[in-house]
């Protein structure tokens, strides 16, 4: 089974990954059913607070994984990225490995810290949040949704779909026709996407 670890970290963005772990964890419509699961990972084992104030304690820590047993490392926003020193080492870990990253809204800025922006497309909440983090990439920002650009996958806050879309294709959790029927129904809000799901099946 391939395992996508997610980041937990205090003020963590409840409606940023909620389609990528669904996604992940629910068999239905999956290229391979049941190959991809969800684990979580925290700086500790300590229980975090979310942003919308839910309680959540971390499987494992970021000292017990080894990048090369995981699939991809996913990072939500959070008020605490110009801080977050943890999660921008382990980026960094993840990506020298050759294993994906991908970051939504706050977690851009720890992708930047990273140096990982620094010659990737990419995107995030908008070019000036980016900035105070004095990183080098800002000629490679990209007015988009959500970026896919060797291994880190960026997005704004706004687009947790298009978000879950990027790592959906870049993990293979779907094939295209059933990615592009998922799509359709939520990220365009058409219900043909329902029935098109349901032909796939």
């Amino acid at each position: 089974m391939k395992t996508v670890h997610l980041g937990l970290y205090p003020t963590l963005a409840d409606w940023e990954f909620g389609y990528v772990a669904a996604g992940i964890n629910n068999p239905d419509y999956q290229h391979e059913p049941g190959s991809f699961r969800i684990v979580t990972v925290g700086a500790t084992r300590d229980p975090i607070r979310t942003i919308g104030g839910v309680t959540m304690v971390p499987e494992t820590t970021l000292d017990e994984v080894d990048p090369q047993d995981s699939t991809m490392l996913v990072l939500p926003g959070a008020q605490i990225w110009e801080r977050n020193d943890a999660f921008v080492d382990a980026a960094r870990r993840w990506t020298a490995a050759e294993v994906p990253v991908a970051g939504i809204c706050g977690a851009t800025m720890g992708l930047a810290r990273a140096g990982l922006l620094d010659d990737r497309r990419h995107t995030s909440n908008a070019p000036e949040q980016l900035t105070p983090t004095g990183y080098a990439g800002a000629e490679h920002y990209v007015d988009a949704p959500a970026v896919t650009d060797r291994g880190i996958i960026t997005a704004a806050a706004i687009a947790p779909v298009d978000f879950a879309r990027e790592v959906f294709a870049l993990l293979g959790v779907y094939t295209p026709p059933v990615l592009d029927a998922w799509y359709q129904l939520y990220g365009q809000q058409d219900p043909s996407g329902f029935y098109a799901l349901a032909d796939e099946q």
